[in-house]
């Protein structure tokens, strides 16, 4: 093909590579390059700044090139300031002092001949071929660049007389305005006499356009006969297209002839089969998607008619299964638009429906008569709402149950007084308005009474309330079990997913190695499986109907099997009720586990709101101190009903409710306080009018002596018959021993034992009653030593004078008490908690102080007897007649001594103290001889005191007891330097 030039060529920097460089943008300052020819280029139709993109001489010829250069090289490199010119181009700009010499070849650089440069022309030798072949077929390249840009100077010239208007790309004569710019409607107006001057107007402008598409003809023939050459080309290379064109022609109608007879006689038949299956497949889903829809259609009415049955969960779950339907099988829908709004309200009914059912089931459930009956009302009925409010989220439920827990309480306690004023004749209700005042008026077996049948009444409420609140903790304890199940499954069928397809890449391994089709591999194991699963449902269900005559639809015949994807699972209540739980229970574990602590918590609640109610119960009636004036045994059986009461609660709720334990506390503080000082009173009045003479003791003291031998530490019931036979004894026998006691101490060991036995029958006041037990024997300890050592008895009772007898039984009683005290405090160390083992020394420092006053009373007595012996002796003279006067005044006054005393005491305590009062009266004796200057020298005055010494020894010993009295005699005289 001839080559040409396109509508803007540039002058190219050779004209070797004009068939191998593209045109560049005009803007850059890079040289373009020049094209190839199209066939049919590009002409400018607009102004300059919107003409075709290729290079422009126009716009590009006052471009500088270094064709503009005025200086040539050799100029530029003579110097003036030679005298000669240089040969050496190199050398001759160095200067004068340059000297020539020269220079010796490098033995580093090796010497290059032609040979070197042998594969260079090898390589290059057919690019040089081509490039002379190109040569050829274009024209020079001066020739035609001087045409070129005067052709191209004189077609600018021309076309920048065309108004820009005409070269604009939207040009457009039915534009108004471009319209009225190329013809003014001036040049038309023919009226006001000026119609020769408009029509010379129209005239010139008629011409004017005729030039400027003279102007734009002469250039298109100009670019024509630049693309001679391809327009030649293409008409001689015409008929052989069109030959072509006719064989393809041909070939293509043979083929597509072909193609029709394939298509009629392999694939017509079938794809009709095809289609005919696909339109029955789109015919049975849509006959589904019907029924579907009329189903949904159902949706309220049979909600209507699971509320009326207060099927609250089947009324819920068909809700969420008809709005699942509805965002995925019915969406878009327009018939059922305003559904899914209307069972959004529908549930919000619910909602409150469920609230306000559950709030009536609580008030007829607690409120129901209180019989031994502990049955939940209708059971069913209160799974179905605990699993609706449970899959609604309506959580707080159980605030519900507890308010209605706090005025049934109230209104048990109420009842109780009604029913039992209403029993009392001497109670007028008309007069007495209020029911608390009312009930004051009760005396204590009417009053014990009323709270025996409150506490009943309470403990058959909270056996409801605990038999609802495990119903309840049933349902939640399986929907958090279903949880926990499905939780597993998932990651069991996620393991059973990773190992499938850990073998399906195996699989897919083997199949590529055996040359078989992946795809139908593939198809071939979804096919297997879904008649696997079509068997499993027939299966499962061989008595359910099909919606359809084909089996094709029955996967999609019903809403569960296409929607709904819940399962449930089974289990039962403590009444036998099964529980069926649903997978679209919202809850968590969290929050499941935080509403069974909720209701344990709510059982614990319920005991409290009785303890509170009982403990306002106590406290309105103990407002005038109608408990403080109790009695122990009407205390005491108070005491019991309330332990008893404390201990049921705390078995049927499984903690222990501490406001009523409180109040018991504090009443029982109180009664000890007035336990205490009742008896603390009580044993000094008996102290005060005590003449510390020897008391007969009654038959019942020593039945409580002997009792408490028996390791019984209690009070013995009153015999009548018995008592009234039996005669008072003189001494009180404990474990084989004698004790001479007075009146006060009798009474004083029953007052310890009412202490013991208190404590057995009021556990809590433990520490309180050991401390005031402790109090009352160091009372008793004190106060006999003030009246008796102290003589505080002259004159609070009027004694004329403390005998040796007083002593003796106040030492003797004593004894008594310290004998008791290792049995009082074995039996408060079995009931005492170990932390508080600690005041148990109470009864140790009591002990010792109780013995300390026994030894000041023995040494009483031996101060007596030694006053006597000094006042005597102190006047002793050795002389007749024998005995002396003297000796027999001592052993007369021992005699009296021995008379009140030995009944008294025990014969050993009986000689000790003779021991000690002899040893006194040797100490004298020897102290008066010492007087004297009587020595043991045989002499008469020796033989005098010998023998005043041998009679008193003899009267001495022949006292009853003191016989074998060892009172060694030898001692009085002392012994020899």
């Amino acid at each position: 093909m001839a080559s040409s030039h396109s509508s803007s060529p540039v002058p190219q920097g050779s004209s070797s590579d004009v068939f191998f460089k593209k045109e560049v943008d005009p803007t850059k300052h890079i040289r373009p390059v020049q094209s190839l020819p199209d066939v049919c280029p590009k002409e400018p139709t607009g102004d300059s700044n919107s003409l075709c993109v290729a290079p422009s001489l126009v716009t590009d010829q006052h471009r500088w090139t270094i064709y503009h250069s005025k200086v040539n090289l050799p100029a530029a490199l003579n110097d003036p300031r030679l005298a000669k010119r240089e040969s050496d181009f190199f050398t001759k700009t160095w200067g004068p002092d340059f000297v020539d010499t020269e220079v010796i070849p490098s033995f580093y650089l090796p010497q290059i001949s032609k040979e070197h440069f042998t594969i260079y022309q090898q390589e290059i030798s057919q690019r040089e071929k081509i490039h002379e072949r190109c040569k050829n077929i274009c024209p020079p390249k001066d020739t035609f660049d001087r045409t070129l840009v005067h052709t191209h100077d004189k077609s600018r010239t021309d076309l920048e007389q065309v108004p820009k208007i005409f070269m604009k790309p939207d040009f457009a004569l039915d534009d108004s305005l471009t319209f009225n710019s190329v013809l003014p409607w001036s040049h038309f107006n023919t009226a006001g006499g000026k119609g020769n001057r408009d029509a010379a107007s129209s005239k010139l402008l008629q011409e004017k356009l005729s030039h400027y598409l003279d102007i734009v003809e002469v250039n298109i023939a100009h670019q024509i006969s630049l693309r001679s050459e391809a327009f030649f080309h293409a008409m001689t290379s015409q008929h052989e297209l069109q030959d072509y064109l006719k064989k393809t022609s041909q070939a293509v109608k043979m083929l597509r002839d072909k193609i029709a007879q394939i298509d009629k006689v392999m694939c017509e038949g079938s794809l009709h089969i095809l289609r005919l299956a696909l339109t029955r497949n789109n015919c049975v889903k849509v006959y589904n998607k019907l029924k579907l829809m009329a189903t949904v259609h159902q949706t309220q009415p049979t909600v209507q008619v699971l509320l009326s049955t207060s099927e609250f969960v089947g009324a819920l779950d068909l809700i969420a299964t008809t709005q699942e339907v509805l965002q995925q099988e019915l969406q878009g829908i327009h018939s059922f638009r305003h559904l899914g709004s209307q069972l959004c309200e529908l549930e919000k009914l619910i909602d409150k429906m469920m609230i306000a059912e559950f709030s009536t089931y609580s008030h007829s459930d607690l409120n129901r008569p209180l019989e031994d009956d502990c049955q939940v009302l209708e059971e069913e009925k209160l799974v179905s709402l605990v699993f609706g409010l449970l899959k609604q989220r309506k959580l707080n439920f159980l605030e519900i149950y507890s308010e209605e827990m706090i005025i049934t309480a109230k209104n048990i306690i109420k009842q109780c007084v009604i029913n039992k004023v209403s029993q009392i004749e001497e109670i007028d209700t008309d007069v007495v308005v209020k029911l608390a005042d009312q009930m004051r008026m009760l005396n204590f077996p009417q009053w014990f009474d009323l709270l025996k049948d409150i506490f009943s009444k309470f403990t058959i409420f909270l056996q409801r309330v605990k038999a609802t609140l495990n119903i309840i903790h049933s349902v939640v304890h399986s929907v958090l079990d279903k949880n926990q199940r499905t939780r597993e499954l998932e990651e069991i069928s996620q393991q059973k997913n990773a190992t499938k397809d850990n073998s399906l890449d195996t699989e897919v391994a083997y199949l590529i190695h055996e040359g078989m089709f992946i795809s139908d591999a593939f198809s071939e194991g979804e096919l297997t499986a879904m008649t696997v699963d079509t068997a499993s449902q027939r299966n499962a269900s061989p008595n359910s109907e099909p919606c359809s005559s084909d089996s094709v639809s029955e996967p999609e015949c019903t809403t569960d099997s296409s929607s709904s994807k819940e399962q449930t699972s089974s289990s039962a209540t403590p009444g036998g009720v099964d529980i069926m739980v649903s997978e679209d229970m919202k809850l968590t574990d969290l929050e499941l586990g935080k509403l069974a602590n909720n209701i344990q918590e709510l059982l614990y609640s319920a005991s409290d709101i009785c303890h509170d109610r009982a403990v306002k119960f106590l406290m309105s009636r103990a407002k005038d101190g109608f408990l403080e004036k109790l009695n122990s045994m009407e205390f005491i059986t108070l005491s019991r009903l309330m332990e008893t009461f404390i201990l049921d609660t705390e078995q049927i709720c499984g903690r222990k409710s501490m406001s009523l334990l409180g109040a018991l506390q504090s009443q029982a503080n109180k009664f000890v306080n007035r336990f205490h000082e009742e008896r603390k009173t009580k044993l000094s009045l008996l102290l005060d009018n005590e003449r510390w003479k020897q008391a007969d003791v009654p038959a019942e003291f020593q039945d409580l002596v002997d009792s408490i031998s028996d390791g019984k530490i209690a009070l013995p019931e009153k015999k009548l018959g018995a008592t009234e036979e039996r005669k008072p004894a003189e001494v009180l026998i404990v474990e084989g021993q004698q004790y001479a006691v007075v009146g006060t101490v009798l009474l004083l060991i029953r007052i310890i034992l009412e202490y013991c036995q208190c404590v057995d029958n009021i556990p809590s006041v433990t520490t309180d009653m050991l401390t005031r037990l402790s109090d009352l024997l160091k009372y008793f300890n004190s106060r006999s030593c003030q009246l008796v050592l102290g003589a505080g008895a002259l004159q609070v009772v009027g004694l004329k004078t403390i005998t040796t007898k007083n002593l003796a039984l106040s030492s003797r009683c004593l004894q008594l008490i310290v004998h008791y005290i290792p049995v009082i405090r074995a039996h408060f160390e079995a009931r005492l908690p170990p932390k508080q083992y600690s005041m148990l020394r109470h009864f140790d420092h009591i002990t010792k102080d109780y013995h300390d006053h026994i030894a000041e009373i023995s040494a009483k007595l031996v101060a007596i007897m030694d006053s006597l012996f000094d006042k005597l002796l102190s006047k002793y003279e050795v002389k007749a007649p024998v005995p002396s006067a003297c000796f027999r005044n001592i052993c007369k006054q021992m005699a009296k001594m021995h008379e009140a005393i030995f009944d008294l005491l025990p014969e050993e305590q009986t000689q000790m103290l003779f021991l000690r009062i002899n040893a006194s009266y040797k100490l004298h004796l020897k102290k008066q001889l010492s007087h004297l200057n009587v020595i043991n020298d045989g002499g008469p005055q020796n033989g005098l005191v010998t023998a005043d010494v041998a009679f008193y020894t003899g009267n001495l010993q022949a006292l009853k007891g003191l016989k074998d009295l060892d009172l060694n005699m030898a001692e009085i005289w002392e012994q020899k330097r």
